[in-house]
């Protein structure tokens, strides 16, 4: 039995070092397979990080854009409500000046409008009730040294300040608003470089 338990002997330890190869070959394919899928994972780590970096840095930048946008918008309203409201408070001082300076502001008014023709002017109620008595000839003055003629109506415009001066079927309205409205934008200009230096 001896040959017997020999074969029997040789066999198992065939079997054992075959077990043993097989094992070692599973656990180097195990540890190869794990190095490289840790590898792969961190590759893929990295890429998304690098990624997600640029694209924080990306929202970061348009995140800062966005708002340095809006605070100009802002500003912008803000200063344009400003220019606004000094237009408005400069409009109700020009309504309020007394009698003889108010006069003297349209006198001048008028005289930048005057053309060498007859012409007709048209006051609001409350300007028309306190116009001074010489105010009609003060205007043909003005109008006879560009060649023309004035005069002043007796019904008053809807106007509340300011004057309605027509040249046959043109009429122009030279309310404090409408001129105002005409030249907003180089008012706005000027108002904006006097408040905002």
């Amino acid at each position: 039995m001896s040959g017997l338990d020999d074969i029997l002997n040789l066999i198992e330890a065939q079997q054992k070092q075959t077990e043993d190869s097989i094992m070692k070959s599973a656990a180097d394919k195990a540890r190869k397979i794990k190095a490289d899928g840790a590898e792969k994972a961190n590759k893929a780590y990295e890429e998304h990080l690098s990624k997600a970096k640029v694209q924080a840095e990306k929202d970061f930048e348009n995140s800062c854009a966005s708002a340095d946008a809006a605070m100009k918008r802002k500003i912008l309203a803000c200063k344009v409500e400003l220019i606004d409201e000094a237009i408005e408070k400069t409009i109700d001082k020009l309504k309020k000046l007394p009698d003889k300076e108010y006069f003297e502001l349209i006198l001048k008014l008028v005289e930048r409008h005057i053309q060498p023709d007859k012409g007709f002017i048209e006051l609001g109620k409350a300007d028309l009730a306190r116009a001074p008595k010489e105010f009609e000839s003060e205007l043909n003055t003005l109008a006879s040294k560009k060649g023309g003629s004035i005069q002043l109506s007796k019904e008053a415009a809807d106007i509340d300040d300011g004057f309605i001066l027509s040249y046959g079927l043109i009429s122009e309205n030279c309310s404090f608003k409408a001129m105002i409205e005409s030249e907003k934008d180089e008012i706005r200009d000027t108002a904006a470089r006097a408040l905002f230096r």
